[in-house]
């Protein structure tokens, strides 16, 4: 066992807490990483839901922070909260289930909180830069019939792009397809590359 400490973000987002593969999937993960390295997990569910963006939090959002009302710090609370954790994290776990071939709206919810410019990204002269560089992510992924990476696969590419844009573009993503047709294939083919992770090289990456 290596001596590397980490700090995990373990965030799931399907609307099932019970028999839900890509959290299921999700702990099998942080559990491979446990098992060579000390690690800190800072856990997220956001399938309880997270506060929509309002008019009035995009202006509170684009009010200088030392302008802000208290009214407009107690409304990005939860967002501040959510850029801290992800601050915080070495490596960024996803359980995501694919809902209609795109992201679940919990998640969606989530990434509209945490793009902030100024927080996790900027403005530079050849567009926006990611601020939150140095971390990787692997998203663990169930879908009952969408192929990951087939033209009807919205979900994995938008979230590519999202983590791209605030800095995090090291993605992995491990896939149970296949579920409605063969569960017991998909799930088993999904741990196996999970166990087969090279956890010592992802730390030393």
């Amino acid at each position: 066992m290596t001596t590397t400490s980490l700090t995990i973000l373990k965030l799931d987002s399907s609307g099932r807490k019970s028999g839900s593969v890509s959290r299921q999937l999700s702990a099998r993960l942080v559990n491979r990483f446990a098992r060579e390295s000390e690690v800190n997990v800072i856990e997220r569910d956001v399938a309880g839901g997270l506060p929509a963006v309002t008019e009035e939090w995009i202006g509170s959002n684009f009010t200088p922070s030392d302008e802000r009302s208290e009214v407009q710090t107690a409304l990005l609370a939860q967002s501040d909260e959510l850029v801290a954790e992800l601050r915080a994290a070495d490596v960024l776990v996803i359980g995501m289930p694919i809902y209609n071939f795109g992201v679940p709206a919990s998640l969606k919810a989530w990434i509209d909180l945490i793009c902030r410019a100024g927080e996790t990204f900027q403005y530079g002269e050849n567009g926006p830069e990611g601020l939150l560089t140095g971390k990787r992510a692997i998203v663990t992924v169930a879908s009952g019939g969408v192929p990951v990476g087939s033209p009807m696969d919205h979900a994995t590419t938008y979230l590519t792009q999202v983590l791209g844009f605030v800095g995090i573009t090291d993605v992995t993503y491990v896939s149970a397809t296949g579920l409605a047709m063969d569960s017991d294939a998909a799930i088993k083919s999904a741990e196996s590359e999970i166990d087969a992770l090279n956890i010592s090289q992802l730390l030393a990456a």
